[in-house]
């Protein structure tokens, strides 16, 4: 379910945002939530996240269907 954001921006901030969405031919809530993805949203990776320190997760070479069967791998095979 969507949730409604509101909030106030004087004049220069309006300004601002209604050119930025006119230059990129967008409405102004598109370039609200852009704002507020870039704001929130990591781009960057954390190499300290776990799932980068488990690896290697099967020795080299032991799959070499690995590609189209991970699901198999990973969850078992439904054969």
């Amino acid at each position: 379910m969507a949730k409604v954001v509101q909030t106030e921006l004087n004049e220069t901030e309006y300004s601002l945002l209604a050119a930025y969405a006119k230059a990129n031919r967008v409405t102004i809530k598109d370039a609200t939530r852009l704002a507020i993805r870039r704001l929130t949203v990591r781009e960057d990776v954390d190499p300290n996240d776990p799932l980068f320190r488990m690896f290697p997760l099967t020795r080299k070479g032991r799959f070499t269907d690995g590609s189209d069967r991970h699901d198999a791998y990973l969850y078992g095979s439904e054969e």
